[in-house]
Formats: C-alpha cells, structure tokens, sequence
C-alpha cells in the first residue's frame, strides 16, 4: 500500500502549497510509497527528519521560506511531475553526547552542526581531540562547530569553514572568532572520526552544546561523531540535487 504524508509548516504559503499537492498528488500513481512530502523551510525539515528518525521514509522537502537549502523549489507546473522522477541520497546525522557541570548526560543528534557556544561574555576555553590525537590543547574562541557535508553551507560557511562534497566521508572543525590562536583554521577530519570538546574551565567560561537547534547549557564535555545506525533518504529534483548545490555554493565562495 502507498502510504503518502504531507506535513507543513503554518504559514500562508506552506499551508497553500500543502492544498495543492494534497489535490494533485492523486493523480499520480508512479509515486514512491512511504513517502513524506515536508513543506516549509530548512528549520522545519530538521525538526521533522529528527521526529521521523526511526523510519524508513523518503523525505521530499518543499520549499515555502526563503532559501531553503534542504528542500526543493516548489512549481505548480513541475513540482508533481518532479516528485515521481526526484533522486534519491543517503545521509547520516552527527551523535552528540553532552555531559554538563551537574553530571547529567543528554543525548541529540544534528543533520547540519553541533555547536559549541560561550554562554557568558567570557570567551571559551577548549581543548579538542580525535580518539588518543589532540587537534588542539587550548583554543580561546567564541566557540567551535563539528559539520557534516549536508550542513558544511550552514553556519560552518558563516563562520569560514570549508565546505565539504557529499560525497566526502569528511567532517568539518571550524572555530568561530578564535582568540587565541588566532590564526588556527580549524581541521578537516575522517567521518569515521569520534570529536570529544571538553570545557577547560567550566566555573568562568560555561559553555552551551547546541545540536542544530537543542541546546544543552553549562556542558563541560561533549563527545560528536557520526551515527551510522540513522539514515535519512532525502529526495530531489533531478536538477537541482543536494550535491549540486553544494557545488554552487563552492564557487560562489571561490569568487565572492
């Protein structure tokens, strides 16, 4: 049985949009089954990946926002034609692993980025290691991001981190505003890596843990690294797929 969803943000045009793919959708039996059609912008495909993590759903985003680099571009002419010939990839989110001050521990994942803020007007003070290798024994920052790929263009390109292929296997460090060392560019890691970001002074400089859009605060060490055990398989338009607009955005770094 074809099982199709459409989920929507409440906005004017998302909930437009949400009526007419709901009466035009009928029309088309070569659709893929199980699929969830999520129209809104990049924060509501994160927040419905996330509600959906443990299924086995194609993901088909619409956008009704403003850039929306998840999602497609919404066309009353193509749109459910593109819905039947979309292309399917494959992505694994970051696992992140708070522990704060109190000994709690909590535990969230991110499509895009883990972030690690200053929660006070004090800079962060962190030491960053892979495994047994220390990247860095101290970095004086506003903070630092861990990124995959698919979130390379979000904050992690704010900040002047690298943007990474899909195809990669890669993760991206990137400092935001480092003091000290000033200089220090961030690190291009294995996917396979395991991040640990640990407060070195939890009493002056506290710290928040954010994983795209939760936030732990006063974290004192927090552990990231890909869970490959989740899988979201998101689709696109045969034009505009996820890896071309990586591309795009790397030349438009390179000439900007």
């Amino acid at each position: 049985m074809n099982k199709k969803i459409i989920i929507s943000d409440t906005n004017k045009n998302s909930l437009r949009i949400k009526a007419f793919v709901s009466k035009n959708i009928k029309k088309n039996k070569s659709l893929r089954s199980n699929l969830l059609i999520v129209i809104g912008g990049d924060g509501f495909m994160l927040k419905i990946l996330k509600k959906y993590k443990n299924s086995s759903k194609f993901f088909y985003g619409i956008n009704s926002g403003n850039y929306g680099f998840l999602m497609n571009k919404f066309s009353p002419k193509n749109t459910i034609k593109n819905l039947s010939k979309a292309k399917m990839i494959t992505i694994s989110p970051l696992e992140m692993v708070v522990k704060n001050k109190y000994g709690l521990t909590k535990k969230s994942i991110a499509i895009n980025e883990v972030s690690i803020l200053r929660q006070s007007k004090q800079a962060a003070s962190l030491l960053i290691q892979t495994g047994t290798k220390t990247i860095i024994k101290k970095l004086i920052s506003d903070g630092v991001l861990v990124s995959t790929p698919a979130g390379s263009t979000a904050y992690n390109l704010s900040v002047h981190g690298p943007i990474l292929s899909l195809n990669s296997r890669k993760l991206s460090i990137s400092p935001i505003s480092p003091f000290r060392p000033r200089r220090w560019k961030g690190k291009i890691i294995s996917e396979q890596s395991s991040v640990k970001i640990k407060n070195l002074n939890s009493k002056k400089r506290p710290i928040s843990a954010v994983a795209d859009n939760l936030e732990v605060r006063n974290a004192k060490t927090i552990t990231v690294k890909i869970n490959k055990k989740i899988k979201f398989n998101l689709l696109y338009d045969s034009n505009r797929s996820l890896q071309n607009k990586i591309k795009i955005e790397q030349i438009r770094k390179e000439t900007s």
